[in-house]
């Protein structure tokens, strides 16, 4: 499967990319702003998601949430989100009706801060806190997201912090602060826009340059901490969190290649192995043969700076402990590594089918399809490197997803984030208090 592929830079310094298919009459707009909670500074934590919020409040010649209102009425869907490393905004409309989203997209990348006002700060603030108690805070197994960037990178690494930002943070962001990240990196020269889908070159091209030329390039970046770390962790790293769960939960995560680089394509193959889908060997041994756990996956966060984590999860079944089960995944990690247990050819060949077949059934989605698109492009620099991306899993042989499981799946390169009942920590603590008394 190849994607077409078309690529053009403003000389704002805003880098576009082409992918047109009249499959369906449909167009996706993609915009990734290459800032995400990496680009935040001690103390200002969580400005990255609060733009994501604040992006939807208006802009020069737009009302609060009439972005939505606008899209939703022609026909479309729209949304945007934020990771450690970007954030991007996106729309799908009927394909007549590319020119409402370039427009909505340019309006506020270009005239945001006429239209930022106090209140509007502190109506989304406290709608990221009250999203932070929902989905982090009161959330079963939420403060995952947050503890095992902390627990596997470094405090002074810009993937350290917390995505959504302490409640701390929020509250001592200044309406000054608030505009000065702005006027930093939502600038046309570190943006990458991507159209998909039904639409004519030569109208987009013009689009384009009509809504996104005049806004000016920003001013420059500050350099951020470096991003380099060591290929392992150097030891075994880990953390228990007591928490209102029902049952046990247990990450196991990995220092792995940053994603696109050499190695990842085999990291990735081995933790497919490893946890994707039913065939895969954690929920085989976990779930059906041993029945430690209700569920098991396996995911990365595919960083492409300094190191990318792979992450086994297993969720454990009623009566089991957490030992037992982070125990099981260890045993299933160290069975991969073993010659007994090393892995398979068909194995690897299931694995790269599985992540073909995903890729595939997604690009044809035009919403995917752009943002991929723009992830290429943010990242490095180059959109045609999806199409790449089938033969470099193909590539991948059995040896170097052994060679993998070696060298990084070791006790020298293990973090265990695990997650325990309350009432199980409360009442380890009675027992230890009794057996004091007692003595």
């Amino acid at each position: 499967m190849r994607i077409p592929i078309e690529t053009f830079q403003l000389a704002n310094g805003l880098r576009v990319t082409l992918s047109e298919d009249h499959t369906a009459p449909i167009v996706a707009v993609n915009l990734w702003y290459h800032v995400g909670s990496a680009n935040e500074r001690a103390g200002r934590t969580g400005f990255a998601h609060l733009f994501e919020h604040m992006l939807f409040q208006g802009s020069a010649n737009v009302a609060a949430n009439e972005h939505f209102e606008l899209v939703q009425r022609a026909g479309g869907t729209l949304n945007g989100s934020t990771w450690l490393d970007r954030t991007n905004y996106f729309e799908t409309l009927p394909s007549n009706q590319l020119e409402l989203a370039l427009w909505l997209e340019a309006d506020r990348m270009g005239s945001l801060l006429p239209a930022m006002t106090q209140e509007k700060l502190d109506t989304q603030r406290d709608v990221v806190k009250n999203e932070r108690r929902w989905s982090v805070d009161n959330q079963p197994y939420g403060t995952w997201w947050e503890k095992l960037p902390a627990l596997c990178y470094p405090p002074n690494h810009p993937f350290h912090h917390s995505l959504i930002g302490s409640m701390q943070d929020l509250d001592a962001a200044s309406l000054d602060d608030v505009a000065e990240f702005f006027a930093t990196w939502y600038t046309p020269d570190n943006a990458v826009l991507t159209i998909a889908g039904d639409f004519d070159p030569a109208e987009a091209r013009s689009l384009v340059e009509q809504h996104f030329g005049p806004i000016p390039r920003g001013r420059g970046k500050p350099q951020l901490p470096s991003f380099a770390l060591p290929p392992v962790f150097g030891t075994t790293l880990r953390e228990v969190v007591s928490d209102d769960v029902v049952l046990p939960r247990v990450f196991l995560a990995f220092r792995s290649p940053a994603f696109g680089s050499a190695g990842y394509y085999a990291a990735s193959v081995c933790g497919a192995v490893l946890g994707l889908r039913h065939a895969s060997r954690l929920h085989e041994r976990l779930v059906r043969e041993r029945q430690v756990a209700s569920e098991t996956s396996v995911s990365t966060f595919d960083l492409p700076k300094g190191a990318d984590l792979l992450i086994l999860d297993a969720v454990a079944r009623p009566n089991v402990d957490a030992d037992a089960l982070a125990d099981a995944l260890t045993a299933e990690v160290d069975r991969l590594r073993e010659e007994e247990g090393r892995v398979r050819r068909e194995e690897v060949e299931r694995a790269v089918a599985l992540v073909e077949s995903g890729f595939v059934v997604a690009m044809q989605s035009a919403g995917e399809r752009a943002d991929q698109l723009s992830r290429f492009a943010t990242y490095f620099g180059d959109p045609r490197l999806v199409n790449e991306q089938v033969d470099r899993y193909r590539a991948v042989t059995v040896d170097e997803v052994s060679a993998f499981a070696r060298e990084s799946l070791g006790p020298d390169n293990r973090a265990y984030l695990i997650y325990v009942p309350k009432s199980t920590t409360e009442e380890r603590a009675g027992e230890l208090v009794g057996a004091a008394a007692s003595a």
